[in-house]
């Protein structure tokens, strides 16, 4: 039988990758030669996205200095799919929420400079298609840090560049496009996010994502504000409206300098992941899907990795389950989106930092007992026909 491991990573303890390596160690515990596991590491545009197309793919990774949020000199990986001409970054890796500790995080002044470092370079080196994972950050600057790492300058009203960061936004006066790179609004993107928010408004980048960043109070306004002046400015310039449309929001508003700079087509992150893959070749025939994430509850139906695998499994007839390291209220609903079942690995009462510090082994054991559980064959005891009557 064919057993396709597709889990997401465990955030902030296990890797896509090595979390699938852990249920197959656990699965051959039970099925050793019984089975043919195929490894298909997930992701949905966050950490680890462009780790899974590379993989996948048989592509390779470039490591490139870049500026972290706070403009410091990082080494930061992007990659080259299989194909060689299609890129592959990811915001996590230059301006993710990962990368500073809880006392740097600033969205004042957080930038997506690094971002357009790694996009500069992919182009530098022939990329023909460019893919870019939307998910982690921790910067509000709609992506201008982005842009001017890819030569547009943004100019205050005595014609200086604007510092870093999405607060001085409020402060832009007009564009200066002349340096831009034209290959930027030339080449196929693909933007992979999950992300359906504006850029401003109540549901927008500032009010919702902005308080896990580091922003409260007034500086929540005052952010929003500095993005509905960028969104006038830079609309008034390109001759587009972004600011309500849907996914606009993504990544502090990254996805607003993609709608407004280029052609960019948006994706759901996992369909992005399985069609780059080619999951659905991998998957037909199999006897079952086994995917993950690091918890399961209400928000997972909203498009996140583990749903969009168990959609293609029922249209695949696979059937799916999903092994969670915890689950949290309305997990259930995800029986409603196409998923046979959903496990959770923790065996016992315990607190966060000991489950994410044991993760590996916890998720390892968690896949032994699912699969001895589906090993259990339940066959019906003969009928014990009435005694005879005594005469």
């Amino acid at each position: 039988m064919k057993i396709i491991i597709a889990p997401d990573s465990f955030k902030g303890s296990l890797s896509a990758t090595k979390a699938a390596l852990a249920v197959k160690r656990g699965l051959s515990k039970v099925w050793h030669g019984q089975a043919d596991f195929q490894l298909f590491p997930i992701a949905d545009g966050g950490e680890g996205t462009v780790e899974a197309l590379v993989n996948l793919t048989g592509g390779r990774f470039v490591v490139q200095q870049a500026k972290d949020p706070l403009g410091r000199p990082i080494q930061a990986a992007w990659g080259f799919l299989g194909d060689g001409e299609t890129a592959a970054v990811e915001v996590a890796s230059t301006c993710g929420l990962t990368l500073l500790d809880d006392n740097e995080l600033d969205p004042a002044r957080a930038s997506s400079y690094g971002l357009g470092q790694q996009i500069q370079q992919a182009l530098n080196m022939g990329a023909k298609k460019l893919i870019v994972g939307l998910g982690g950050s921790c910067t509000n600057d709609a992506g201008a840090g982005m842009l001017s790492a890819l030569g547009l300058k943004l100019l205050d009203k005595s014609g200086h560049v604007l510092p870093e960061g999405g607060l001085a936004l409020k402060e832009l006066r007009s564009l200066d496009c002349s340096q831009l790179t034209p290959l930027i609004s030339k080449i196929p993107i693909v933007v992979a996010s999950d992300v359906q928010n504006p850029l401003t408004g109540p549901c927008g980048a500032s009010a919702v994502f902005g308080p896990q960043k580091g922003a409260d109070g007034p500086l929540l306004t005052e952010l929003d504000d500095a993005l509905s002046h960028f969104a006038e400015i830079a609309g008034a310039h390109t001759s587009r409206k972004v600011a309500d449309n849907p996914g606009a929001g993504a990544a502090g508003g990254l996805g607003a300098a993609f709608m407004l700079f280029t052609e960019a087509a948006f994706r759901a992150g996992v369909e992005v992941i399985l069609k780059e893959g080619n999951f659905r070749r991998l998957a037909q025939g199999a006897s079952l899907i086994i995917t993950g994430e690091g918890r399961s509850d209400d928000q997972t139906v909203w498009g996140k990795a583990p749903i969009g695998v168990a959609a293609l499994g029922k249209e695949l007839g696979v059937p799916t389950v999903c092994l969670s390291g915890s689950l949290g209220d309305g997990y259930d609903k995800m029986y409603s989106k196409d998923m046979n079942a959903v496990m959770s690995m923790i065996p016992c009462p315990m607190t966060l930092p000991m489950a994410m510090e044991q993760a590996e082994t916890l998720l390892e054991d968690a896949a032994e007992r699912l699969a001895r559980l589906l090993s259990v064959n339940i066959h019906p005891k003969p009928r014990i026909s009435d005694p005879p009557t005594l005469p």
